[in-house]
């Protein structure tokens, strides 16, 4: 059906490029597109790959709108941002321009405007602008196809008049170009690949506003009959923005603040690309989302090309200049991100990250904008980061002392000679002064580099690698057996303030934003937060008691001293630390000790009363570094009398210290393992949660922590916060106690007292652990002791008449104490019943006689 207005076809009219041409012409035009699939009105469906359907399409374009076509505008097109070759660029680009073009040959066409790229031209440099007649050498497939359909155009036009438009990158307010919105995208989430660029940050890209674009192509048509019959012209911008001005654009427009950008190698460059394509295989999807990395190798070596155009052949032949520059744009175009980061994620086909998946769902929850939480966690971040620089600068002269310790502690000066084994039964190494010499050499020099490298606040690496090497500062003395004891104190104090300095003062970087900045103190049903201050404190120092008295065993183990005192057991301390027990361990085992100690005090002090949901993995750690290994302390002081025959005050004390600790730690650990069992139900990645942490709906502020009230007021709160000891626990403690003293109090000797011994051990620990009302159930334990000592003076030999006596009255009174729960003082929630639980011990019936 013929109409009075000129018919115009575009292909691939549905498109972004298209439906904007289709609005624009739509007021003086007949517009009729052709889409491998229609979804809107006046669309015919066509599959330009194939020459059958574009002679089907032609045919219906025919009888609906007449033999006469005013201009034919091809933008439908394959197109990939990879090196890879593929069979649709040739089926599509190239043989689909020309099955169109000799489908068009029956029409009167007044004429073809083929949409092109400016990647066809060679690249030049700043300051030399491309024209239409600059050199041509397309570096990927996509603009080789290009240029091939321009070819093609060229030789298979016809009679009908062609204009090819070399199109710059078209972006619109919402961005909508990949390369700019990977750009954007990591500033935005301050990804560290943001600051580095591999090529040469003076260079840029030519850009054009999708509305510009649209009205070249308005100019085009409107002048077709003015227009030579074959022309090429340049549509975009006349200025290019480089790199790095883009990258202080954009940085200072989404966080205020310019962004230093490093050149680095091309090679290095290209072999990261390609180990993160390679390593996409093996990613699972839960982490990535299946999404292939952006950057890939080939584009490392397209990092220097430079597109500038001359676009005075646009003004002469269709009156077209610009109206719009990327560099105003750019405002709106931030400001929409800054605005509301899904929608524009989305826009721009990028995957949410994570964390700001997270905040869009806390702020829907909140009633608030998902950009609130981030501007928000921005600000905090940044103060927070700016009040803690000190704690860097202090560790790059930490570094630097570290570097000038071994000469100051004579280790230098015993490079390369074999020096004196001085730890008991001649243990150690010859060359110790010389390892240690090298290790705190080259560990103070990277620390002063990483220490340098955090004053930044985008490199959160950086100060855990920091940490990581006062970390390796705590173990080395004791790996090397450093017959040095300043060398052994200053590693462990430079070390241990190396960490406090990097991740403790300042927060632990890593924490999800919306973890930081929303979420509740105390977990739902809780009724304090089991990670305040005073709850952690008790354990903190029992800690520094077993480090203390682990420090001192392991000077006498390395030679440092050369006795060990001991007030009750003689030379029982020395008996022990030196035996084949301990010495099977390659190093000292009291070295190892303390710097288990160190530890739980590091990860005692990090994070604030919330870590139990913002650092899940570090609560874990903390949990496994006391109750596994207070676990480890009692099963040593188990086989003191057993294996060695003797006893070690200290050991005994230090044992108790970190026995101590573990009713202290269950609540945490509770708290923690809730909260990822409900961010994973909720569908939260739980390798996410895990370490990075999140917020969650419920929960309550906590007013703890108010060392500002009595002293008596704060050591209750401190003692008696979800850990309280029962009469009954307190008794089933002392029963243990006796039970393993019955080889001195009933003269129970071979099986039976080492039963005892080892069972009475396991009554304490148990009766202990069950001071913490999460942990109360485990008093049912001392129930299974009750039930074996009052059979195993049958089954066991060495006991005594009064012996056997004690054992059936121990084994009784542990049953019937382990079945009161006790007090309750604090609230767990869903936990409670299970912290509360007693057995049910069924009454019985009586029967009413006539």
């Amino acid at each position: 059906m013929a109409t009075d207005r000129p018919v115009v076809l575009v292909t691939g009219s549905e498109g972004r490029i298209g439906s904007a041409i289709v609005a624009q012409l739509s007021d003086a035009y007949t517009v009729v597109g052709f889409e491998r699939q229609c979804k809107g009105q006046n669309c015919i469906e066509a599959d330009i790959s194939s020459e059958a359907g574009v002679a089907e399409a032609c045919a219906a374009l025919r009888r609906q709108h007449g033999g006469r076509i005013a201009s034919v505008i091809h933008l439908a097109a394959f197109y990939e941002f990879s090196d890879a070759p593929n069979p649709l660029y040739e089926a599509v680009n190239v043989r689909g321009t020309q099955n169109l073009l000799r489908a068009l040959q029956s029409f009167e066409v007044g004429q073809f405007i083929y949409a092109s790229t400016m990647l066809v031209h060679a690249p030049t440099s700043p300051g030399i602008p491309i024209t239409e007649d600059s050199p041509l050498d397309p570096a990927w497939p996509y603009p080789q196809s290009k240029l091939a359909a321009e070819r093609v155009v060229a030789g298979a036009r016809g009679h009908i008049p062609s204009l090819v438009l070399r199109l710059a990158g078209v972006y619109t307010d919402d961005c909508e170009v990949p390369s700019l919105a990977q750009q954007a995208m990591r500033i935005f989430e301050r990804q560290m690949l943001s600051r580095v660029f591999p090529g040469d940050a003076t260079h840029g890209q030519a850009f054009v506003h999708l509305d510009d674009a649209v009205r070249a192509f308005r100019a085009a048509v409107d002048r077709r009959a003015r227009l030579p019959p074959e022309a090429v012209v340049l549509i975009g911008e006349p200025v290019s923005e480089s790199y790095e001005a883009l990258q202080n654009l954009i940085a200072r427009l989404l966080n205020g603040e310019p962004w230093e950008t490093r050149q680095i190698p091309k090679t290095l460059a290209a072999a990261g690309a390609w180990m993160q394509n390679k390593a996409e295989v093996v990613v699972p999807d839960a982490i990535d989302h299946g999404q292939k990395p952006f950057i890939q190798p080939f584009m490392v070596g397209l990092a220097d090309d430079h597109y500038e155009l001359d676009i005075a052949r646009a003004e002469s032949l269709l009156g077209w200049r610009p109206e719009h520059r990327l560099r105003r744009s750019l405002q709106t175009m931030m400001a929409r991100l800054r605005s509301d980061p899904p929608a524009w994620y989305k826009r721009n086909k990028l995957q949410l990250p994570l964390w700001l998946e997270a905040a869009q769902e806390a702020a829907g929850e909140a009633g608030k904008p998902s950009a609130q939480i981030v501007a928000d966690y921005n600000m905090l971040d940044r103060a927070e980061h700016q009040r803690t620089l000190w704690c860097h600068f202090a560790n790059i002269a930490l570094g630097l002392w570290l570097m000038a310790s071994p000469s100051v502690f004579g280790l230098a000066q015993q490079w390369m000679a074999p020096g004196a084994l001085v730890a008991p039964n001649g243990r150690g190494l010859v060359y110790s002064a010389s390892y240690m010499t090298a290790s705190d050499m080259l560990a103070g020099a990277l620390v002063a580099l990483f220490a340098l490298l955090s004053l930044s606040r985008d490199f959160g690496w950086a100060r855990w690698s920091t940490a990581a090497l006062g970390l390796w500062l705590l173990f080395a003395p004791v790996l090397f057996w450093t017959p040095s004891a300043a060398a052994y104190a200053n590693d462990t104090l430079v070390g241990t303030l190396l960490i406090v300095f990097a991740v403790a003062i300042p927060s632990a970087p890593g924490i999800s934003p919306v973890a930081r900045v929303s979420g509740p103190d105390a977990p739902p049903g809780w009724d304090y937060s089991p990670a305040g201050w005073t709850n952690r404190l008790p354990i903190i120092i029992l800690a520094f008691v077993g480090l203390f008295i682990s420090r001192y065993l392991s000077a006498f183990q390395l030679g440092h001293i050369d006795a060990a005192w001991d007030p009750f057991f003689g030379a029982g301390t020395e008996a022990i630390i030196t035996s084949s027990v301990l010495e099977a361990w390659p190093v000292s085992d009291a070295g190892l000790g303390a710097t288990v100690y160190v530890l739980e005090i590091l990860t005692g002090v990090i994070g604030d009363k919330r870590r139990w949901r913002t650092m899940p993995w570090l609560v874990l750690l903390f949990g496994i570094l006391i109750v596994p290994l207070g676990g480890v302390s009692v099963f040593f002081i188990i086989i003191q009398p057993i294996l060695i025959g003797t006893w070690c005050t200290l050991c005994l004390v230090g044992a108790l210290a970190m026995l101590l600790q573990i009713p202290y730690s269950f609540d945490e650990i509770l708290a923690t393992l809730q909260f990822l069992k409900a961010r994973i139900r909720q569908g939260r990645p739980w390798w996410y949660v895990l370490l990075r942490g999140d917020t969650m709906d419920g929960g309550s502020a906590d007013y703890s922590d108010n060392f500002d009230a009595p002293i008596g007021s704060i050591l209750r709160e401190m003692l008696l916060t979800g850990v309280n000891a029962p009469w009954t626990l307190v008794a089933s403690t002392v029963l243990g106690v006796l039970i393993m003293s019955t080889r001195l109090l009933f003269d129970t000797d071979g099986q039976g007292a080492d039963s005892d011994h080892m069972v009475g051990s396991l009554v304490v620990t148990f009766s202990i652990m069950a001071w913490a009302e999460v942990a109360r159930p485990l008093r049912f334990v001392n129930a299974l002791f009750g039930a074996w000592l009052l059979v195993a003076p049958w089954f066991l030999d060495g006991y005594t008449a009064i012996g056997t006596v004690a054992s059936l009255l121990f084994g009784a009174a542990l049953i019937a104490l382990s079945y009161p729960a006790g007090r309750f003082l604090s609230h767990f929630g869903a936990w409670d019943k299970i912290a509360q639980a007693r057995p049910r011990i069924p009454a019985k019936r009586r029967h009413a006689h006539a």
